[in-house]
């Protein structure tokens, strides 16, 4: 196995809890946006995912948000997904933001073109994502392109791919797959019913899931009951717990308070629960409540990681 080449793979290779979060590149040519983003995470998180044209819609281009991101002295991982380049474009990104300063590569497939204010654009999908995972996994460990061409100072990307562990009809044997394209970690969707995420992990853990990739799970601390429910029917793999729903809508104008401080439990919990290796903590633009809840979870002060 060859050494770890980026922070967050050092800090899961020794066994250390690990914490990321999101910035969102603006719709704008102007950087900055990820630069307030990256600040106000700067020591609360290992790593942070760069969202790449999310929910369909164009937005500054990852590969310039890695590079924001990494000038303020936070780790980039650099999301991309296969919808919307061809292998080359691919190939140029994954090089270009190496150089900027990415060191994580977390590969998606990407959210329907429907969904996006383009839906008459062109789906590219030239590679799959366990072909992108695969590629990436390449120039890695032998430095080179699928083609078989040699590449100079080759990136070394930490390779990740994404799960929905609460979807119904959850199979198992589909983020085995991915793993076999070269995943060394697993960012999960966004779990509240920590009951069902318990029961998960123990279905899968005598497969070895938990031996072959590090599982960060995906938490969101809700803001008003609107927010809970729009989730709980819109996004596909969440699920609001009833409870949660009906101490959310008592709680009125203090519904922050309630989703924050709920928030902070689950990340508790998850870690106790062997097999999680880290939470992934989103903001959904609100960097301070992210904070607020690495901080009430216990998860200060990060530790250092030393990299090759």
């Amino acid at each position: 196995m060859s050494s770890p080449s980026s922070r967050l793979e050092a800090l899961i290779r020794g066994g250390r809890f690990c914490v990321t979060s999101e910035i969102v590149p603006p719709r704008s040519g102007d950087p900055a946006s990820v630069e307030r983003q990256a600040l106000e995470l700067v020591g609360y998180a290992d790593a942070v995912n760069i969202t790449d044209n999310p929910v369909a819609s164009a937005h500054m281009s990852v590969v310039a948000g890695a590079a924001v991101t990494a000038r303020v002295g936070l780790e980039p991982t650099l999301q991309v997904t296969v919808r919307d380049r061809n292998r080359l474009a691919l190939a140029a990104d994954l090089l270009g933001a190496w150089a900027l300063g990415a060191r994580n590569l977390l590969c998606l497939t990407g959210d329907p073109l429907s969904s996006g204010d383009e839906p008459d654009a062109t789906t590219v999908n030239d590679l799959g994502l366990l072909d992108l995972a695969r590629l990436a996994n390449t120039r890695r460990e032998q430095g080179r392109l699928p083609s078989g061409a040699e590449i100079d100072h080759p990136p070394r990307y930490f390779v990740g791919v994404a799960d929905s562990p609460l979807v119904e009809r959850y199979d198992p044997a589909r983020l085995e797959v991915k793993l076999d394209g070269g995943a060394g970690f697993v960012v999960t969707q966004i779990a509240y019913d920590v009951d069902a995420l318990v029961a998960w992990a123990e279905a899968i853990r005598p497969r070895g899931i938990f031996e072959r990739a590090a599982v960060i799970v995906g938490v969101a601390p809700l803001r008003s009951v609107k927010q809970a429910r729009y989730m709980n029917e819109h996004i596909p793999g969440v699920s609001v717990p009833g409870a949660l729903l009906d101490e959310l809508e008592q709680a009125g104008p203090d519904a922050e308070s309630i989703g924050t401080a709920r928030c902070i439990e689950t990340v508790i919990r998850l870690k106790e629960l062997p097999g999680i290796a880290g939470v992934h903590v989103i903001g959904l633009g609100h960097e301070d409540i992210v904070r607020h809840v690495i901080e009430g979870a216990g998860l200060l002060p990060r530790p250092p990681a030393r990299t090759t």
